[in-house]
């Protein structure tokens, strides 16, 4: 019977809140069961087979139940991109005080939301990102498992992980237009992998970097695909929450929400969130996804 890891949660943590905070968990390799509150993913090691891992937490840990006995390494491995995934160690404490000293997002800190769940990689996130614009979420789901399914490795139980940027970029374009159906998206996904395979953009450094958030903007966008959108969503999982990423359905959402149903300009937007200076982006998001839970 594999060993169950448990890692101690900080106490502004909620699970549920950080697992539906977006739409990842409905995306391969990740697989939602809101019913029992858990979330599982497919982990991918080198030179061995992929296995599975199922998360769920009570007050205070995240428990994570592997499908096989794993050695120190993997165990190790399992522990860093379980953190990495929750954001386990964000720090948040700012965030919560300022929520905290307005009334109306109180209730953010009371229920602990904030954290956005993100894939283990860079990469991942950015591929997921750019499937995400201009389209409808179903298509963004078809988009995704397509790379899954056909380019993911495959793990004992038969669930697949998310491709590495070399499997994707041993593919010719016509697979991204006739296998994944990714449109016009088909040459930015291949250019994309392209270039990480070849470590000509080495997308991970963005996790680390020092640069400020208007040269990292710059960076992200000078991946082909990705806009002001899919730029500052991204920011997001990468722990900057300058920008608002407003689409359709955000707007939409705060025309409800914050403006009685009318519509009203961007920059009206960004006014009513300027209060939260550096964290604006994020209060944007939980207002507009509070009654997710």
């Amino acid at each position: 019977m594999p060993t169950v890891i448990t890692i101690p949660t900080p106490s502004s943590f909620s699970f549920q809140r950080t697992v539906i905070s977006h739409g990842w968990c409905q995306l391969l390799p990740f697989a939602i069961d809101e019913k029992n509150w858990k979330l599982t993913r497919v982990v991918d090691l080198p030179n061995k087979q992929p296995f599975t891992i199922t998360m769920s937490a009570n007050r205070q840990a995240v428990k994570v139940e592997p499908s096989r006995t794993l050695n120190q390494t993997e165990t190790n491995r399992v522990i860093r991109d379980t953190r990495h995934i929750l954001r386990l160690d964000d720090d948040l404490e700012s965030f919560y005080e300022s929520m905290s000293s307005d009334p109306e997002f109180s209730w953010i800190t009371d229920q602990g939301a904030g954290r956005m769940l993100r894939s283990p990689t860079v990469f991942e996130d950015l591929v997921k990102m750019i499937c995400t614009t201009n389209c409808s979420w179903s298509l963004t789901k078809k988009m995704v498992t397509g790379l899954v399914e056909n380019l993911g490795r495959l793990s004992r139980d038969g669930a697949r992980t998310f491709p590495s940027p070399q499997a994707m970029a041993l593919m010719p374009l016509n697979f991204y237009t006739d296998e994944v159906r990714a449109g016009y998206r088909a040459p930015y996904l291949k250019t994309l992998a392209d270039r990480v395979a070849a470590g000509e953009l080495n997308v991970e450094a963005w996790l680390t970097t020092e640069l400020p958030t208007k040269e990292l903007i710059k960076q992200i966008k000078g991946v082909k695909g990705a806009g002001d959108y899919a730029a500052e969503n991204l920011l997001k999982l990468l722990g900057r929450y300058d920008g608002l990423a407003l689409d359709s359905w955000t707007r939409a959402k705060f025309f409800k929400v914050r403006n009685n149903g009318r519509k009203t300009t961007d920059k009206k937007i960004a006014r009513y969130y300027s209060r939260f200076n550096e964290w604006r982006g994020l209060a944007l998001w939980c207002d507009m996804t509070r009654d997710w839970m």
